[in-house]
């Protein structure tokens, strides 16, 4: 179901045929590049289908990138066809010139047709790039397509990371990665063709994308948000009888704290995923009080496919009291099914399972990338020794559950004590005037790096500064208490609506030297 609109599969199956079909006759092969700039819509999921199944590679691009950033990654990935909204004509008539190897866009809905762009003259070439896709549609048959002939290790898709820390690096992901981790999802989390998902998160970041292929292989339900916002959500899975999807948590902390949130039948909810960020323990409490299913909490990352951990509990587990089996829904997880995961500490000795010890994440298996596009040394120095190195620390608990402290290049050096942000914002979520919340380090001359809050009030609440600052001291200890608290509107967020610490935590760094941990 996408804006209203309901298809069988096998109406599906014969737009995908017909899309497949237009491609091959604009002369894409098995291998070329199709690139993707589209909200969540059944173009979407048609475009990845149709790509898939002649041999060629879909490079779906996060459109809340700047102009700059989206040139970048057509031009990178080499991408021969854009499939895209309406919604950005307009940025890429201004920018002809920067993705002159883009031969044809094909514009969905009501976009352009062939004829919008007058002449060579004003082109500069022989014939117009823009296209109307349901025109082209109709002009091919719906008959299925020969064998392109895919083996496992070739390449199925390339996503570019949000490029916060730098240029955007493509991570290539192959059909055996797509098709391991859909089979491992599936068997994981119970998937079957009763099952309704809801595409709240975006289809351009893997939180959301990888269902693409684990719901279709059932023969589940897809249900198509185009935006994310809450209340939206909040009515779509009352309305769609959705039982089963995946949001950053950001997205499920809004939801939870939505005036309305207690205006809906949440009843055909059977579980709800969060991934893409840590999650605070308060908002998985929340989660599971206001729509009253089972929680999982999900680890993983682009390269991975993206699944790496879940929070299901053992079977022993779900004896313990209620609290107690909350606490290790709330952790990051056990592997992910198929997955090899060691958390290392700087010899590469594995961490000891005390919940103390602190080590980086490394992880082997068939659903982890070869590598990133045209890297060759990002690629070294991520995988070594056929273990991809994370970045991200975390702890290892005796049954084996890893939680995550932090981002390895996030961590707060101050007076010489390493203080992990997520456990700060974990003590900042549990504040009642609390709706977002992050924690950065800032520039100290005493102690080096000082613990900044950053904090969004409830609409209807308030609170000053030291009183968050004594909220904290009396549940961690002083050193890691914030020493200030910022108070803003918004938390700035990335395409996938994970908070942009970096872009937070500039600004307070300008004029100093990078710190470097």
């Amino acid at each position: 179901m996408c804006g209203g609109r309901r298809w069988t599969y096998q109406e599906f199956f014969d737009r995908i045929n017909r899309l497949s079909h237009y491609l091959k006759y604009l002369g894409i092969r098995k291998k070329d590049k199709v690139a993707i700039l589209h909200p969540n819509c059944h173009y979407f999921l048609e475009a990845y289908y149709g790509i898939a199944q002649i041999g060629a590679i879909s490079v779906p691009i996060n459109y809340r990138l700047s102009p700059r950033e989206i040139n970048f990654i057509l031009k990178d990935s080499e991408s021969k066809v854009l499939i895209a909204d309406p919604m950005f004509q307009e940025q890429m008539d201004a920018n002809r010139e920067e993705i002159k190897d883009i031969e044809r866009i094909l514009w969905t809905g009501e976009g352009r047709s062939s004829h919008s762009l007058s002449n060579k003259q004003e082109t500069g070439r022989e014939e117009d790039l823009s296209l109307n896709y349901e025109m082209a549609l109709h002009q091919m048959d719906s008959s299925a397509l020969p064998d392109p002939q895919i083996i496992d290790e070739d390449l199925a898709q390339i996503y570019y990371t949000s490029g916060t820390t730098g240029r955007p690096k493509g991570v290539m992901l192959s059909h055996k990665n797509v098709c391991t981790h859909a089979l491992g999802a599936i068997a994981e989390i119970h998937l079957t063709d009763g099952d309704v998902w809801v595409h709240a998160a975006p289809l351009f970041h893997l939180a959301d994308a990888w269902a693409t292929w684990s719901i279709t292989w059932v023969g589940g339900t897809h249900v198509l948000v185009r935006d994310f916002v809450p209340k939206i959500a909040l009515e779509t899975i009352e309305r769609e009888k959705v039982t089963v999807t995946n949001l950053i948590p950001t997205m499920l902390n809004l939801m939870v704290n939505h005036p309305d949130v207690g205006k809906y039948d949440y009843g055909s909810l059977r579980v709800l995923l969060s991934g893409g960020a840590p999650i605070a323990p308060e908002v998985v409490r929340k989660v599971v009080g206001t729509f009253r299913c089972d929680y999982i909490q999900t680890y993983g990352m682009t390269e991975t496919s993206p699944y790496l951990t879940l929070s299901i509990l053992k079977d022993h587990l779900k004896k313990l009291p209620w609290d107690d089996q909350l606490r290790f829904k709330s952790k990051t997880g056990r592997e992910f099914i198929g997955v090899d995961l060691k958390v290392v500490n700087d010899r590469g000795e594995e961490i000891k399972r005390d919940e103390k010890e602190v080590g980086e994440i490394i992880v082997k298996g068939d659903i982890v990338t070869k590598g990133y596009w045209k890297l060759t040394e990002e690629t070294e120095k991520s995988i070594r020794d056929g273990w991809l190195y994370t970045g991200d620390l975390a702890v290892m608990d005796e049954e084996g559950y890893v939680t995550i402290v932090d981002r390895k290049k996030d961590i707060i050096v101050t007076g010489g004590e390493n203080v992990y942000s997520t456990e700060i914002e974990n003590v900042l979520h549990m504040h009642p005037a609390i709706l977002e919340c992050a924690v950065v380090g800032v520039p100290d001359q005493k102690w080096g790096e000082a613990v900044k809050g950053i904090v969004v009030l409830k609409p209807t609440q308030k609170a000053t500064e030291g009183e968050i600052i004594q909220f904290c001291k009396e549940r961690i200890a002083h050193y890691k208490a914030p020493k200030s608290i910022d108070f803003i509107d918004a938390l700035p967020k990335i395409g996938s609506g994970k908070i942009n610490k970096k872009g937070l935590r500039d600004p307070y760094w300008e004029g100093y030297e990078k710190k470097v941990h």
